[in-house]
């Protein structure tokens, strides 16, 4: 029988924080525990995603990942999180990967107010992502770089997976995203490529080929439903999945449908474990980027018993705070990392290897 008197519900006190105990984020981050509103929540976020790297069945670990990270500074806590191997899988939008591609090249953003003139800013050929901007020539640049690029590809169906190491393969700074994860084996889907300027620079490409009078299947193309074929053999391969959301949109979906796509593959696998999200999105519009983990229950997307925790904290503050928490406690060393092979847009094999850091 629950014990419901009021002794025994007003038993768990909120302790206030103490700014001289405070020396380490980690320190912040334990502290936030025994606070409250949604500063106990991004803890109650670290300490899911904690539990998760514990976890002796080692789960695979899937990053969802949309909004303006790289423009909020976070380019390199997302790729530390894949050196470190913190995570396993990463769904992105292609904005990210496309902004971690540019900043790669030399591009860069940079500061101004969100109240500027925005029609200067069109006559200088510079964009803006709210109080952040970017030299819209080295967008041009890019584009038709990766539409370059493509030209040397072995003609036929390629998944976002597959162009991602491509572009992994073609940079050499250390503190990319793309980099990062061709170098530590973490496959990156971008399962709504189109909708970004590699979209952008792909098509140029395609118009390229078509004009000069070559069919779809004389050049490289994206096969999105391979997507969902790679990124579903990699749940069928493990027992356990935790499922990290920054944000919400098309990532969030496409890694929540991972059960759904199993099933139609034959195998029973059950949703994810543990699943942990920071977003500025509500539940009560009815849009999956606010949907909450209960809900995604009730399709099986989520576990019953499933460890879960919701911070509502804009990206910019809450992930750098978590995934500092996460290193910080260093409860992830000696956990192994999981390299894929693939042949042919099958997985073959689904590898531990130690950690070389």
């Amino acid at each position: 029988m629950v014990n419901t008197t009021k002794g025994s519900i007003l038993d768990d006190r909120v302790q206030h924080i103490d700014l001289e105990d405070i020396h380490t984020v980690k320190d912040l981050m334990n502290a936030y525990m025994d606070s409250s509103i949604q500063s106990r929540a991004l803890a109650s976020c670290a300490r899911v995603y904690e539990n998760a790297l514990l976890d002796p069945r080692r789960p695979l670990i899937v990053l969802g990942i949309s909004g303006p990270l790289i423009a909020a500074g976070l380019r390199k806590v997302l790729a530390d999180m894949i050196r470190f191997g913190i995570v396993d899988v990463v769904v992105s939008t292609g904005a990210i990967m496309y902004q971690d591609y540019l900043n790669a090249g030399g591009h860069w953003h940079y500061k101004c107010s969100p109240t500027i003139d925005d029609l200067l800013l069109r006559d200088l050929a510079i964009d803006r992502i709210y109080d952040t901007l970017v030299d819209e020539d080295a967008f041009y640049e890019k584009d038709a770089e990766i539409g370059e690029i493509a030209e040397t590809l072995e003609p036929r169906g390629y998944s976002s997976r597959e162009f991602m190491e491509v572009l992994g393969s073609q940079i050499t700074d250390e503190d990319s995203i793309l980099y990062n994860a061709r170098k530590y084996g973490v496959p990156i889907f971008v399962p709504a490529m189109n909708d970004s300027s590699i979209g952008i620079g792909l098509t140029g490409f395609y118009h390229k080929m078509l004009s000069e009078g070559r069919d779809f299947n004389e050049f490289m193309y994206i096969d999105a439903i391979r997507d969902n074929y790679e990124l579903t053999q990699l749940k069928i391969a493990v027992d356990t999945t935790a499922a990290i959301y920054i944000g919400g949109g098309v990532p969030k979906n496409f890694i929540q449908q991972m059960e759904g796509t199993a099933d139609t593959m034959g195998h029973d696998k059950g949703g994810h474990s543990y699943a942990v999200q920071i977003t500025a999105d509500s539940p009560q519009w009815g849009g999956l980027s606010g949907c909450t983990f209960e809900e995604a229950q009730s399709w099986g997307k989520i576990n019953p018993d499933a460890k879960t925790a919701v911070a509502y904290v804009e990206a910019s503050i809450g992930l750098s705070l978590v995934v500092s928490y996460v290193l910080q406690n260093g409860n992830w060393k000696g956990r192994s990392r999981l390299r894929p092979s693939w042949k042919n847009g099958r997985l073959v094999a689904l590898s531990p290897e130690p950690m070389d850091e």
